[in-house]
């Protein structure tokens, strides 16, 4: 059986639990420049570089591992947002982006293995891969509209190059998460297809969307509907959203995406919306209500937390959603569907 199928057959019988946010556990620490830096050497400060952790202080990102398994987590995705060649560039680390994402995996790996023999239950590792800071569909020059930064040869080797180190240390799955710009999240397709090609397996795709207004759009200007319809063809495992408002803000597009989409769902939203100084308020009894509601309708298969959210968090919607039944995955009607920035669906 491959992890596929496996990973298919336990959201057949429940909802499943991913972990939560990483950023805002690593700040509880009050690490240290010396912490992030460690004994590399490298010529920037470090500080606020998490992903570099898993070499210098991987205790950290150990143990909140640890804390998401204990409190009913699935999944654990690997501490590896930023963990790319354009990303740590920004701290003179790019030299070092295999080594991060293969230990960091390793890390999320070993402890998934650890809870699963515990139990039987089984436990996965998604692989996770983000935006970086440049766009694809997008001019960072006002006076230029045509121009870009990088093209997207250049972004997909990046991702090749972080991927390919994810496998190695033992990634289940891929997951391109926070996607503000789809053209991004094509080359991070593309890329996930060719190193599943190299190894001459299945490498299954994770994918979630983050939207900058409450329209429901990304950056790049698309719809959650018209999203999909341009990501299809990849047959992800999941898909869904991720991160941008809380629970309530989502709602109208989580019951969109669970409507259209031919395969699981999967939702983690941040703790609420940011106070006034930035931190999240939202207590976890309120954050499992409100995803709570989702899973009553049967509109989820996958459910956890984003910015904010804690291991309390995490286990308070794992406690609502056992029992739960899952959202059964529809048969889409064979249909032509394209998308610009709308969706479009030709007639049978």
């Amino acid at each position: 059986m491959t992890t596929r199928d496996t990973f298919l057959a336990e959201a057949a019988k429940r909802i499943l639990i991913t972990d939560g946010a990483f950023g805002t556990e690593i700040q509880n620490w009050k690490l240290s420049e010396a912490d992030y830096a460690g004994t590399l050497g490298l010529s920037h400060d470090q500080k606020g570089n998490n992903d570099i952790l898993a070499l210098t202080k991987p205790e950290v990102p150990e143990s909140i591992h640890r804390a998401y398994f204990e409190a009913g987590a699935d999944i654990a995705e690997t501490n590896t947002f930023s963990a790319n060649k354009i990303s740590q560039a920004d701290y003179g680390a790019e030299h070092l982006v295999r080594e991060i994402n293969v230990e960091s995996a390793r890390m999320a790996r070993r402890v998934a293995d650890e809870f699963q023999a515990k139990d039987g239950r089984p436990r996965f590792v998604a692989g996770a891969i983000g935006p970086t800071n440049k766009t694809l569909s997008l001019s960072p020059d006002v006076n230029d509209p045509g121009y870009r930064e990088i093209d997207f040869d250049y972004l997909k080797d990046v991702y090749r190059e972080q991927i390919d180190a994810l496998v190695e240390g033992g990634a289940d799955f891929v997951l391109i998460e926070t996607v503000f710009d789809t053209l991004n999240a094509k080359a991070g397709i593309m890329a996930a297809l060719e190193a599943g090609d190299a190894l001459g397996r299945d490498l299954p795709i994770m994918m979630s969307m983050t939207l900058t207004d409450l329209s429901g759009r990304n950056l790049s200007g698309h719809t959650v509907e018209a999203f999909w319809h341009a990501v299809r063809h990849a047959k992800p495992l999941t898909i869904g959203l991720n991160c941008s408002f809380g629970a309530e803000q989502l709602r109208p597009h989580v019951k969109t995406l669970s409507e259209i989409c031919d395969t699981l769902i999967m939702i983690y939203p941040n703790a609420g919306l940011p106070n006034e100084l930035g931190a999240y308020d939202e207590a976890p009894a309120t954050t499992a209500g409100l995803v709570g509601e989702w899973a009553q309708a049967g509109q989820v298969n996958v459910l956890g937390g984003c910015c904010g959210s804690t291991p309390a968090h995490i286990k308070a919607i794992a406690e609502m959603a056992r029992g739960v039944t899952p959202r059964p995955v529809p048969v889409a009607p064979v249909r032509t569907r394209l998308a610009g920035l709308e969706p479009f669906t030709m007639a049978a």
